[in-house]
């Protein structure tokens, strides 16, 4: 999938249809010239309705079609014939959309599960008949409802990525080399900063045909909580991921800090991550000799404590092995 294809913030507005007007029929038969009010109810209206896929990425189907409007209830009939429901309409979107309302940012539904429904915009219910407003004193009304209307609304769907590993680091920590050299994903990859702009995944194989997902997600800078760089546009994805994949280049001026300030950007946007399980690769591993990495481990040793850490090489591929085994083992660990 390109960059371009990927969408994952779509505005998009909705109208669910009115409901049908009740019918003011009067029952006239050839030898019952006054058989009395037989008006039947109005169909409700088409109901807006949110489907979960499995099978969808991204939100660019609707890149294109961003107006939304459910049929209309049919008027009731004779003999109390109630009249035809609206035209629901569904709306496919991939696993991990948060759905908003545009215009107070409340939060309405996140949808997680494969066939998953959410009704956005309810039909208006149908009108009542003059069937229904028969009584002794009034045998004959000649009045019924008229159906109510429908909702209108604008919504904000966002994407939140739903992978297994997300790779979290600073703009060219190498984390598009990682993806493109473990999966057949094919991110752009240069040598400046925000190369990556849309989160890329890849399936990651494993051992006896076994794969988990890995998400790519843009090169975080310090004040990105705050919006700056790309900001929020890519933190929420890290929100649906299992594992987080902390990538650090050898040749940072500290490891440490560098490592500090990816950890203190998260918490500032959700302190919810920081309960995550933390990985650290020690990225262009390929630049140290032993001698190097054997100084590095004491250090790695006294500042990442109980985190497990690991040297790896996208472009000599070293250590990739032993990444995917350590990866594997914390997603397969009982309390995932």
């Amino acid at each position: 999938m390109t960059e371009g294809n990927f969408v994952d913030y779509i505005k998009v507005h909705i109208a669910s249809g009115k409901g049908g007007q009740g019918s003011t029929h009067l029952r006239r038969e050839k030898f019952v010239p006054k058989g009395g009010p037989d008006g039947g109810d109005g169909g409700r209206g088409g109901h807006i309705i949110f489907q979960g896929n499995k099978n969808l990425w991204t939100l660019f189907h609707l890149k294109f079609k961003r107006h939304f409007s459910a049929g209309h209830g049919g008027s009731g009939g004779k003999q109390t014939s109630t009249g035809a429901d609206g035209e629901d309409i569904i709306v496919e979107v991939p696993l991990g959309t948060v759905i908003k309302d545009s215009e107070t940012g409340l939060v309405l539904k996140e949808i997680t599960e494969d066939l998953e429904k959410f009704i956005a915009a309810k039909g208006g219910k149908g009108g009542m008949g003059n069937a229904h407003f028969k009584s002794a004193t009034n045998q004959t009304p000649r009045y019924a409802q008229t159906g109510l209307p429908g909702e209108e609304k604008n919504l904000t769907l966002e994407m939140k990525i739903l992978a297994d590993v997300g790779l979290v680091g600073f703009p060219n920590a190498g984390k598009s080399t990682l993806l493109s050299v473990l999966s057949a994903a094919k991110p752009k990859i240069a040598d400046y900063p925000f190369t990556t702009l849309k989160p890329n995944l890849g399936i990651v194989g494993y051992r006896d045909y076994q794969s988990f997902v890995m998400a790519d997600i843009p090169g975080i800078i310090e004040g990105a909580a705050e919006g700056k760089g790309l900001g929020h546009y890519f933190l929420r994805h890290i929100e649906r991921n299992s594992i987080l994949l902390f990538l650090i280049p050898a040749d940072a001026d500290d490891l440490r800090k560098e490592y500090d300030i990816l950890v203190d950007e998260l918490r500032r946007y959700n302190p919810e991550l920081l309960d995550k399980q933390r990985i650290v690769a020690v990225s262009k591993a390929d630049l140290l000799d032993e001698e190097l990495k054997v100084e590095m481990t004491h250090v790695l040793n006294e500042s990442f404590g109980e985190i497990p850490y690991m040297f790896i090489s996208s472009v000599a591929q070293q250590g990739l092995d032993a990444l995917k085994d350590v990866l594997w083992s914390a997603l397969n660990a009982p309390e995932h």
